[in-house]
C-alpha cells in the first residue's frame, strides 16, 4: 500500500521493495516480498531544544512507563502507544573502569552495561515495545526463537501483559540461567534437537501457520526498542557522539538498531556526525564478518559453535539491516576467537563490572581495533555489555575451576580444612586476598 495523505504519526515500511503498512498490521514481514518491515516516524513539530528537554524532563509517561528509559524517548520509539507494558526497563549505566583501559590500551573506554535490565539483559528494551505492540493487535500469544535471553525476556513481559508465551531453545545449547528464568516467568518451552536457525525457522512457521505474534529481533517494533541503548547513551554523554560504538554482533538486530538509531537522531538534529560502529562476532560464528571481508558481495551461512552462546548463530536475520548500519556510520565488522572472549570477560569481571561471556567480545573488539591501528587510544569509544554476568555460570565456574592450565584471570577456588590456619595459608598463597 501507499498513503496518499498526510503521514499518520508512524507507519511500516519494508526495506527490500518499500511496500508500506500501517503501524498495526501484525505481520513480522513484508506481505509483498517477504522482506523485513521498519518502523517509520513522523518527527513531532518540535525544536532540537524542546524535543531533548522533553526527553530529559519525563519521567512518568502513562500507565506502566514510569521511569522507563525506552519510553522517555517514546517520540522516536512508538508515539501511538498508550498502555505500555513495562517493569520499567533501561537506565541502564555507563560505566569506566582503569583497569579496563589499561588491558584494551584504551584512554578511556566507556561500558554501557545493558545488564542492569530487569531480566538482566538488552533484551528487555525491544521486549517491552514488542510485548506492547502484541497487545495492541490483539495477539492471542507471543512467540520467539532464542538462544537464552530472549526467551527469558519474553516469558516475562509476556506473563506482565496476561498473555501466553511460546519460546523455542536450542536443546543442551542454552545457559541454564537463561533457561531458569525461562522456565520460571511460566513460558512454554520447546527444547528443539537443533541449533538456534532451526528454532528461528520453525517459529517463523508457527507464526504463518499457528497465529502466534512472533518477537523475534525481525519483528520491526523490537528494533525500536533496542534504538534506545544508543539513544539513552547519547544523552548520558550530553548528545555529543562517542567515535565508536563497539557491540557484541550475532543475529544482528542490535546492529540494525543501533544504525537506525544513529539515522535518526542525525535526521531529527540530535547530533551532528555519526560515531562508527564495530559489530564483533565470535570467530567460530562470524558469517557477517566474513560478508564483511569481501564487501558484503555475498552472504555466508555457518555452523555456529563459540563459547558466548548469545551470539551463536549461524544464520543472522537482520543481516541487510546491519548492512545498512555498517555503510552509513563508516563500520567495520570483527571476528575474535573464545580465548579472546574469555580473557576479556575475566578482565571485565576482574574489575568488579562482571558481563555474559557474548558482552566480552565489544570489550575484546575494542582491543583489536586499537592493536590493528583501526582505532587509536585516544578516540572517545564506548563498548556495550549486553548480560549480566549471571546469564552464563556454567562457563564461569568452567573457567574458573577446571581449565588446565590455568587461563589468564582465573580465581581457583581452594578447598581447605575447618582450622584458622588453613585460612592463614590461603589468604598468603593469595598475596593477603
Amino acid at each position: 500500500m501507499s498513503f496518499r495523505t498526510e503521514r499518520p504519526q508512524s507507519w511500516q515500511v519494508c526495506t527490500a521493495c518499500g511496500n508500506e503498512a500501517t503501524e498495526l498490521d501484525p505481520h513480522p514481514r513484508c506481505t509483498v516480498c517477504g522482506g523485513l518491515l521498519a518502523l517509520a516516524h513522523r518527527p513531532p513539530a518540535l525544536t532540537r531544544a524542546e524535543l531533548l528537554a522533553r526527553f530529559a524532563e519525563r519521567r512518568d509517561d502513562g500507565p506502566g512507563a514510569t521511569g522507563s528509559g525506552v519510553w522517555r524517548f517514546r517520540e522516536m520509539v512508538l508515539p501511538t502507544a498508550t498502555d505500555v507494558v513495562s517493569h520499567p526497563e533501561g537506565n541502564t549505566p555507563l560505566l569506566h573502569r582503569a583497569a579496563l583501559d589499561a588491558w584494551a590500551g584504551a584512554r578511556r573506554l566507556l561500558l554501557k552495561h545493558e545488564g542492569h535490565n530487569p531480566t538482566g539483559s538488552f533484551k528487555d528494551r525491544g521486549m517491552t515495545v514488542g510485548v506492547t505492540q502484541a497487545r495492541r493487535v490483539g495477539a492471542r500469544a507471543v512467540a520467539c526463537a532464542s538462544t537464552g535471553n530472549t526467551s527469558a525476556s519474553l516469558a516475562s513481559y509476556a506473563a506482565h501483559a496476561g498473555l501466553p508465551a511460546l519460546v523455542l531453545v536450542p536443546a543442551d545449547r542454552v545457559a541454564l540461567g537463561k533457561l531458569a528464568q525461562t522456565l520460571a516467568y511460566g513460558a512454554t518451552t520447546l527444547l528443539v534437537r537443533g541449533d538456534f536457525d532451526d528454532c528461528l525457522r520453525l517459529v517463523e512457521e508457527a507464526s504463518a501457520q499457528l497465529g502466534v505474534y512472533l518477537l523475534n529481533s525481525i519483528n520491526p517494533f523490537r528494533i525500536e526498542g533496542q534504538k534506545t541503548i544508543v539513544l539513552e547513551l547519547l544523552q548520558q554523554l550530553g548528545w555529543t557522539a562517542p567515535d565508536w560504538i563497539v557491540l557484541p554482533a550475532g543475529n544482528l538486530g542490535n546492529t540494525a538498531a543501533f544504525g537506525k538509531a544513529l539515522r535518526e537522531a542525525r535526521e531529527w538534529g540530535l547530533i551532528d556526525q555519526l560515531p562508527r560502529l564495530a559489530a564483533v562476532q565470535a570467530a567460530g560464528a562470524a558469517p557477517f564478518a566474513r560478508s564483511f571481508t569481501e564487501g558484503f558481495e555475498h552472504r555466508y551461512t555457518v555452523r555456529a559453535e563459540t563459547v558466548a552462546t548469545a551470539i551463536r548463530i549461524g544464520n543472522p536475520a537482520s543481516f541487510e539491516r546491519a548492512v545498512e548500519a555498517i555503510r552509513e556510520t563508516d563500520g567495520v565488522v570483527l571476528a575474535v576467537t573464545d580465548e579472546e572472549i574469555l580473557e576479556a570477560k575475566a578482565a571485565i569481571d576482574g574489575s568488579g563490572v562482571g558481563c555474559e561471556p557474548a558482552s566480552a567480545a565489544s570489550v575484546a573488539g575494542v582491543r583489536d581495533l586499537i592493536r590493528r591501528g583501526l582505532a587509536t587510544p585516544d578516540q572517545h569509544t564506548v563498548a556495550i555489555l549486553t548480560g549480566h554476568i549471571l546469564k552464563d555460570p556454567g562457563i564461569l565456574l568452567e573457567y574458573h575451576g577446571k581449565r588446565e592450565p590455568a587461563p589468564p584471570g582465573a580465581n581457583r577456588p581452594i578447598e581447605i580444612e575447618p582450622s584458622l590456619s588453613a585460612v592463614a595459608r590461603a589468604m598468603e598463597a593469595r598475596g593477603g586476598r
